[in-house]
């Protein structure tokens, strides 16, 4: 974006843009708390089609290509600390799945237990970064040094090409919808779970981002490929970039957990749906996990890790992504029309503005991805329109099974 102001007002943007969605989603929370979440609210809003479409891509690349790039971010940065081989940093990736897939394997209460201590521990060492940005360090290195933004480029598609980064930053604020159906009291907590999340998550990044431009000069900032730890440097010398190496690590290590505990419920709602693997539906009756879809998505992740196409694949399927967080959106107004019978235990604030504003945001979003993108979001659009066929083949087994 060339300077502080707008680039901020892209953290902004994108955290308003993620709120406006999890205000709209917290509704459809309280209305529908099962296991699936978005899949669910796609299938009352669509029909299957759509919802079908919507699990494809998160098992393809969605999330299972975003847990094997947490994976393989772990292992770098572990490489901080032990000196990694090629096929070494894909063995400890790989076994961060293996860790994190068995301790969910053995209930949604171990693996919440993990989650809040690694989210306890990452949250506070933000905070504490933030603070001792300000408190250590008084006033910018320099001000001068804005760079030119985007060449050939109007701000706004500038602004929206910048917005593809923020919105994988803010990833990940729908999938507590996932497993709602194991939340003991998901009309209440899931709702506050979205809202407070997200508005915790912009604070921080906001937060985070101030203190970068008050240590670092605009084009520093822009060189930089770990602009994390170049920061922390600035602010607590040599050992700096240790810190936030150790700091990345504990935050890969808590989104990977968080997303092999969610993801799997989407697979088990689909299969019992009869358009995936009937195996996928069935439940430890010990555990109460729905452990083979959980070892499935562990040995498609795996798969990607040694392939090493994952990050092609998740780059390919953001702006998918975001179409189906629009129709999500607009699921809660489809709703209200369709089921208003069905009890809201928490109503979208400023509606039906909000999830008005979120579609439409998220339309221009997808629409300035296809003309700035084409490659990338063209790609992202066959990945999932080869669904299309996939879901005529599980539907025509489910009706030939269901007359046999």
């Amino acid at each position: 974006m060339g300077s502080p102001g707008p680039a901020l007002a892209v953290w902004v943007g994108g955290g308003v843009l993620s709120l406006f969605g999890a205000l709209s989603f917290a509704e459809l929370a309280g209305m529908m708390p099962q296991a699936g979440g978005q899949y669910v609210y796609l299938r009352e809003a669509y029909g299957s089609l759509v919802s079908f479409l919507c699990g494809w891509s998160f098992f393809l690349a969605a999330q299972s290509g975003g847990i094997s790039v947490l994976a393989v971010g772990f292992a770098e940065y572990l490489g901080e600390f032990v000196p990694l081989t090629t096929w070494e940093l894909r063995a400890a990736a790989a076994a961060s799945i293996v860790l994190f897939t068995f301790i969910n394997y053995l209930g949604v209460k171990e693996g919440g237990r993990v989650q809040s201590v690694l989210t306890g521990v990452k949250v506070g060492a933000l905070v504490a970064l933030i603070l001792l940005g300000y408190l250590l360090v008084h006033g910018p290195v320099t001000a001068a040094g804005n760079l030119p933004a985007r060449p050939g480029s109007s701000f706004l598609a500038s602004f929206g090409v910048a917005m593809v980064g923020v919105l994988w930053a803010y990833e990940g604020w729908n999938t507590c919808t996932f497993a709602a159906g194991e939340v003991k009291n998901p009309q209440r907590d899931v709702p506050l779970a979205l809202i407070l999340g997200t508005v915790a998550v912009i604070v921080l990044y906001v937060g985070l981002n101030l203190v970068y431009y008050r240590v670092l000069t605009v084009p520093e900032v822009a060189s930089s490929t770990r602009v994390g730890a170049d920061a922390a440097v600035r602010i607590f010398g040599r050992t700096g970039s240790q810190l936030v190496a150790l700091l990345i690590i504990i935050s890969t290590l808590g989104s990977l957990n968080g997303s092999i505990l969610a993801a799997p419920r989407v697979y088990y709602a689909m299969a019992k749906d009869g358009l995936f693997f009937r195996w996928c539906a069935a439940v430890h009756p010990r555990f109460r996990t729905p452990h083979l879809a959980l070892l499935f998505q562990g040995f498609w992740a795996l798969l990607l890790v040694v392939m090493g196409t994952y990050e092609q694949l998740f780059t390919y399927v953001i702006f998918a992504a975001w179409l189906f967080y629009a129709l999500t959106g607009f699921a809660v107004i489809v709703l209200r029309r369709t089921q208003p019978a069905l009890a809201r235990p928490y109503r979208v604030f400023g509606y039906p503005w909000v999830p008005i504003a979120f579609v439409l945001t998220s339309a221009w979003f997808i629409v300035n991805t296809l003309v700035e993108k084409p490659v990338e979001s063209g790609l992202g659009a066959l990945m999932v329109g080869l669904g299309a066929p996939v879901y005529w083949i599980w539907r025509r087994k489910k009706s030939e099974n269901s007359r046999s």
